[in-house]
């Protein structure tokens, strides 16, 4: 039988209070009319429509077995329950269960940990500093002519464990239950891409390491410049060596390409970086994958080619969003 939540049986009394009856009620609800009986007069003998108490279990725990186990898990997040119980001063018998209890009581659960790159003081400084430096650009007047650069590399094969098998009992080792992995992860394969708010460019395939030589003659010659052929462009890229090369920042001056200053350890506020994510899940959606690293490259080229341009509009959108996020976070973590 359906139980009443505080509110409702709140809703009901004043249902009762007004002359309804409880027939229409317990319709109302999709409950027994006794059960709006039982309110009812739980009701006139308490004075309360709140459940009675119930004999349970004793509890194990005191107040300062529970103030404990709450501050120590918030002065430390990464804090196992079995260290709780460990650390506990004073002869108790408590189970690792018992502290995750408390714990959600007070509302923390355990929870897969977001991933984010080192940052320092300096790196939250300079985060902060290009913030507000950008605070005030809007994508109508600034961000719609930014052009988003970046290389990412792709796994042929990714094991993240996130990946469920569904089996029976003792099946834990049958060869249709295994997810086999190279011992290397199979390898990958690198690309460069850019995004901008009107379109985007081929996705170019990286063959090993890249100095600032190949960086401006397999990729800024060819596929970035016919990109910046208007005037009000801006070229964004990170710091990596090549970019910041002398020989790849002479090659942009000497073309009069305007380039979007970048700092370090700011790859949030880059909206290519989702891009990537969505290219990766789209190979990853694929009834067949990819065999080897020629299927992977052209998979990726197919997705790329594929992803809607609406899809790259809504990222740069959120640049002011982003901008924002991180100002508020002091140059810590954004949810971007």
């Amino acid at each position: 039988m359906a139980r009443l939540s505080r509110e409702d049986r709140q809703i009901a009394l004043g249902r009762l209070q007004a002359g309804q009856s409880q027939s229409a009620i317990a319709r109302h609800f999709h409950v027994s009319q006794s059960t709006i009986s039982r309110l009812w007069v739980r009701f006139q003998a308490t004075g309360s429509v709140a459940d009675l108490p119930r004999a349970g279990r004793p509890r194990v725990t005191t107040a300062a077995h529970d103030r404990f186990i709450r501050l120590r898990h918030l002065r430390n997040r990464f804090l196992s329950a079995s260290s709780s119980v460990q650390a506990l001063p004073g002869p108790h018998r408590l189970s690792d269960q018992t502290v995750r209890n408390r714990l959600h009581e007070a509302g923390l659960r355990a929870r897969r940990p977001h991933r984010g790159a080192v940052l320092t003081r300096r790196h939250r400084q300079n985060r902060v500093q290009w913030g507000n430096q950008h605070l005030r650009w809007t994508v109508r007047n600034h961000w719609r002519h930014v052009w988003f650069s970046d290389e990412s590399y792709f796994l042929l094969q990714r094991h993240d464990g996130r990946r469920r098998v569904y089996r029976r009992v003792n099946e834990r080792y049958a060869p249709n239950c295994v997810d086999e992995a190279p011992v290397h992860g199979g390898g990958g394969v690198m690309v460069w891409g850019a995004i901008n708010t009107a379109g985007r460019s081929t996705l170019v395939h990286v063959q090993g390491r890249i100095a600032a030589q190949r960086y401006v003659e397999e990729i800024l010659r060819p596929h970035a410049l016919p990109l910046l052929a208007d005037q009000d462009a801006i070229f964004q890229q990170d710091n990596a060596r090549p970019h910041t090369a002398r020989l790849t920042t002479q090659f942009l001056t000497d073309h009069h390409v305007q380039v979007l200053p970048w700092p370090s350890m700011l790859p949030d506020m880059n909206p290519i970086e989702h891009l990537w994510d969505e290219l990766d899940r789209r190979v990853r959606r694929r009834e067949e994958a990819p065999a080897n690293h020629r299927d992977l490259l052209q998979a990726l080229q197919e997705e790329w080619d594929t992803i809607p341009q609406q899809d790259i509009r809504h990222l740069i959108q959120s640049m002011p969003r982003r901008c924002r996020a991180v100002v508020a976070a002091q140059g810590s973590h954004t949810p971007y």
